[in-house]
């Protein structure tokens, strides 16, 4: 009974093997199916109740260095995208979020942080990507 193969005759036979399967063929990549999936960005998510709640309440300039280092393009986290959760009064995870109409013809964009949120990561990238979630529905 013979032993197992050194490392160095393991290593020959591996190479005996793949250099038959590669020999004359060649690999073209085409886009002919499509490239796949297009990336469109990282993005940060603000939502599940009370996640960026405190920051604006912070002292400026903390603040605005914060919003910078998240939202401004090629600097810090440089985010692309920033989905938010829309509140809707009720209990979500970590707190509850305010809606932004309680009855018909009560627009209000002033309650709670996200829609403040948003607008400062408009004003620091206006190209960013802003998605709004619905946790809850007011009622």
């Amino acid at each position: 009974m013979s032993g197992p193969l050194s490392p160095v005759s393991l290593s020959a036979v591996l190479l005996l093997l793949s250099s038959g399967s590669c020999s004359g063929r060649n690999y073209f990549l085409t886009d002919d199916g499509g490239l796949g999936r297009v990336f469109d960005g990282i993005g940060g998510l603000s939502g599940g109740g009370a996640t960026s709640r405190l920051l604006v309440n912070y002292e400026e300039p903390y603040r605005s260095q914060i919003l910078d280092f998240l939202f401004k393009p090629n600097f810090g986290a440089s985010l692309h995208i920033l989905k938010v959760e829309i509140g809707g009064d009720a209990q979500t995870t970590d707190g509850t979020e305010p809606s932004h109409m309680h009855y018909e013809n009560d627009e209000n964009y002033f309650r709670g942080y996200e829609w403040w949120l948003m607008k400062e990561a408009k004003k620091r990238n206006p190209n960013i990507t802003l998605i709004g979630l619905p946790w809850a529905f007011p009622g």
